[in-house]
């Protein structure tokens, strides 16, 4: 088998299997391998289904046999994060009181994907109940970063990253509310993609079955190469089957062909979330790039927005979907703590607090502003195709047992609140935006660099098209140093 083997796309391992140049089961059996010799040091893949994945490789081959072709990715070994359903395994979110949440069926996500032909070699690690930007927790440990393991390979979707870029899995699905697919693309040097909101049903990415979808938190796809991650969101996407009955999705083909055709507004940073230097200048690379190639690029246009409201609201829609399940005593110590704060305390821990406890009435208020952000892209968008900008201020960090509030990073050699992060993740899902994060290189450091791209709202296939088109021209994926060589 190709040395590269365990790093190829998807698609190009789909196409080996359908020409008969690799078996499913032989392509299985290689991940496995990697996964018992090589995830010890990483620990990404800490649901193992790999007795069930042999069979379902086997069943796989069996029917190419017979000339049965079980979807675009048949045969195809696959992960995901622990937070979907897969049957008889337990779904906990790293909470250790759901250790025994066994799942009697798959969900749906995990459905589609098996209907498209793919099997399971297990799920990835996430950090507590999804809420942070690493990924460790009591049940299952740490996830380190491949291409440092004193780094977090981010969170909350870390496992999941980790996993393609460790060359664990030809395919994963994540979720995002905060960054939490983007950031750990970033971080690992992997493409990530956050759907329009609504796109992808959130259903059986859960708990407890039945809950309906929360705003502002999304599902979408991880992978190498930015053609795995259209044919996932084409496998992701569409109504659940109540849905069905009245209306089905479209999501509009990608609108250019090339990059000269495009009009592009580039954002190196801003000062209420400054960027290290390496990162803004990647994103000055990519509009130099574009500019060459005969795009129009601005690095001045932006929405006309109050970035300080606009975030604010963003954090307040976030935080009030993320403690809806909070226990009531932490609630009620929420309040006290919200009692206390001065009126003109506009802080994020303040903003995030009140956020936390506030009545529906307040949300519906904050409802209302998220309405004004999207009247705000969408007129940005008549005039501009795609915006481009940082997913995070620094690159992978250093792992931090610290509460995330407490944490900070450092930026061109000043210390900033770590939560400054959530500027760059929150601009495309405050108003339901898609955006796509692209690897663009290494820092000095030899970290991964990703950067994102925003197109208009359905238009998801823009924001992908550009990440496969502009990765052709700056070089994309590349394996972690110490696993190249790993066979």
């Amino acid at each position: 088998m190709p040395d590269d083997l365990a790093f190829q796309s998807a698609r190009a391992l789909s196409v080996l299997i359908r020409r008969r140049e690799l078996s499913s089961l032989e392509l299985t059996r290689h991940f496995i391998d990697r996964i018992e010799r090589l995830d010890g040091d990483i620990n990404a893949v800490v649901v193992r289904t790999f007795e069930r994945a042999l069979k379902d490789a086997e069943a796989a081959d069996s029917a190419l046999a017979r000339g049965e072709v079980l979807g675009q990715l048949h045969g195809i070994p696959m992960t995901v994060k622990e937070s979907y359903v897969i049957q008889d395994t337990a779904t906990t979110w790293g909470i250790p009181s759901q250790r025994n949440n066994i799942a009697s069926r798959d969900g749906l996500a995990v459905s589609r994907f098996r209907r498209a032909g793919a099997l399971f070699l297990g799920k990835t690690n996430v950090p507590v109940d999804l809420s942070d930007i690493q990924s460790s927790n009591e049940i299952f440990g740490t996830t380190n970063n491949p291409w440092n393991l004193e780094r977090t390979p981010g969170g909350s979707s870390g496992g999941s990253a980790a996993a393609i870029a460790a060359g664990f899995s030809a395919l994963e699905a994540g979720s995002d509310i905060a960054g939490s697919i983007r950031t750990p693309a970033h971080f690992c040097g992997v493409y990530g993609h956050k759907p329009t909101w609504g796109i992808v049903p959130l259903s059986g990415h859960e708990l407890i079955e039945g809950v309906p979808d929360p705003d502002v938190s999304v599902c979408g796809p991880l992978a190498r190469d930015a053609s795995d991650l259209a044919l996932a969101l084409d496998i992701m996407a569409g109504p659940t089957e109540r849905e069905a009955v009245g209306w089905r999705l479209e999501l509009p083909k990608s609108r250019f062909r090339s990059l000269r055709e495009l009009r592009v507004a580039i954002w190196p940073t801003h000062e209420l979330a400054p960027v290290d230097d390496e990162i803004a200048a990647k994103v000055v690379m990519v509009g130099e790039t574009l500019a060459r190639l005969g795009a129009k690029v601005s690095d001045g246009a932006r929405p006309e927005l109050d970035w300080v409201k606009a975030h604010h609201t963003y954090l307040s829609l976030t935080s009030a979907t993320m403690s809806s399940g909070q226990p009531a005593e932490q609630i009620a110590r929420t309040q006290k703590y919200v009692d206390t704060l001065d009126r003109d305390n506009n802080s994020c821990a303040a903003v995030d607090a009140r956020a936390a406890v506030m009545s529906h009435r307040q949300w519906l208020r904050h409802h209302f502003r998220r309405e004004k952000l999207r009247r705000a892209w969408d007129s940005f968008f008549r005039d501009w195709d795609l915006l481009i900008y940082p997913q995070a201020a620094v690159t992978a960090l250093k792992h931090d047992a610290r509460p995330l509030g407490k944490r900070s990073v450092m930026v061109n050699g000043e210390e900033r609140p770590c939560t400054e992060q959530l500027f760059w993740a929150g601009l495309a899902n405050a108003p339901f935006l898609p955006s796509t994060v692209f690897p663009t290189g290494t820092s000095s450091e030899g970290l991964p660099i990703g950067i994102q791209v925003t197109a208009p709202a359905y238009h998801d296939h823009d924001s992908i098209e550009f990440a496969r088109l502009i990765t052709h021209e700056i070089g994309g994926f590349t394996p972690p140093p110490a696993l190249s060589r790993q066979r």
